[in-house]
Parts: C-alpha cells; sequence; structure tokens
C-alpha cells in the first residue's frame, strides 16, 4: 500500500491524501497505488501542500499505518510523554533552572 503525505502550507500541519483532498488523520488515506506520481504533481501545482511525498503503509484494522518509524511519528504524534514537553503557555516554563 501507497499513501501520500506532506505539510499543509497555511498551518504546516502533517496532512495525509484522502482521495479527493487532505486530512489531518492518517486514518483517512487511502492507498494511492500507481497514481502516487501524478497526484503530487497536481497538488503541489495548486499549491495545496508543501513537500508532498510517497510512503510505504500497510492496512490494518484502524486504518493506514505507516511502515516506517519517521512516518508513524509523524502520523501519531510525539515520542515522548506528553506530561514532560516544555507548555509555551506556562508561565513558569521559562524558569526553570538547570
Amino acid at each position: 500500500m501507497k499513501i501520500l503525505t506532506g505539510n499543509d502550507l497555511k498551518t504546516g500541519d502533517v496532512i495525509w491524501w484522502t482521495g479527493s483532498d487532505w486530512s489531518r488523520h492518517v486514518e483517512n488515506a487511502v492507498d494511492v497505488g500507481e497514481h502516487g506520481e501524478r497526484i503530487l504533481h497536481e497538488e503541489e501545482a495548486t499549491r495545496r501542500v508543501n513537500a508532498p511525498y510517497i510512503i510505504d503503509a500497510e492496512q490494518t484494522d484502524d486504518g493506514p499505518r505507516p511502515a516506517h518509524i519517521k512516518d508513524r511519528v509523524r502520523a501519531l504524534g510525539p515520542t515522548v510523554r506528553p506530561d514532560l514537553t516544555l507548555k509555551p503557555a506556562d508561565p513558569e516554563a521559562g524558569n526553570w533552572v538547570i
């Protein structure tokens, strides 16, 4: 299975090709088969996506799952515990002493 990914030009969000549009949810991605390169060129020309590329994926009960760890992280989010990440809105964020 081949799926398309890239980044939204307006928001920078990771997006996935649904067959007719782009989604922020990898579960909505569709197999592009042999048409991936054509779709990439068309979508890049319309300036709807930045740096699109084709990736290998496997179909699961929950939808497509990217084959490579880099793209799984792009699809599913950070690999660190969210409670340990820096929260920019936290007024104490800049007061850490190392």
